[in-house]
């Protein structure tokens, strides 16, 4: 038997940069259509990496609410979703798909 330990992933621990939160919300945008839970899900790993309080200020909710709002269980609002991606300093856009 082997006394290693393993320490769990979390994907916080690798966005490390606005770019890397920037290219997670991309992904989770391609992905909503096929599972609509990816766009909070990645926000909640975004969230996590920084400094979780001074989001939730700046978004006008406690800290528990925000970490409520982006868990695997949460549900947020639309309202929610577009305040945390202002107050990460992203914005989320539409194109339209080139023609096949």
């Amino acid at each position: 038997m082997s006394n290693d330990t393993y320490e769990l992933f979390d994907a916080a621990d690798y966005v490390t940069s606005v770019d890397d939160a920037a290219l997670m919300l991309q992904t989770a945008l391609e992905d909503s259509a096929a599972d609509p839970s990816a766009l909070p899900t990645a926000l909640g790993i975004i969230a996590r990496s920084g400094n979780m309080s001074e989001l939730a200020r700046r978004v006008g909710m406690s800290r528990d609410g925000l970490y409520r709002a982006l868990s695997e269980s949460g549900n947020p609002t639309w309202s929610t979703i577009l305040k945390v991606v202002t107050a990460l300093g992203l914005r989320l856009e539409v194109h339209r798909e080139p023609a096949a």
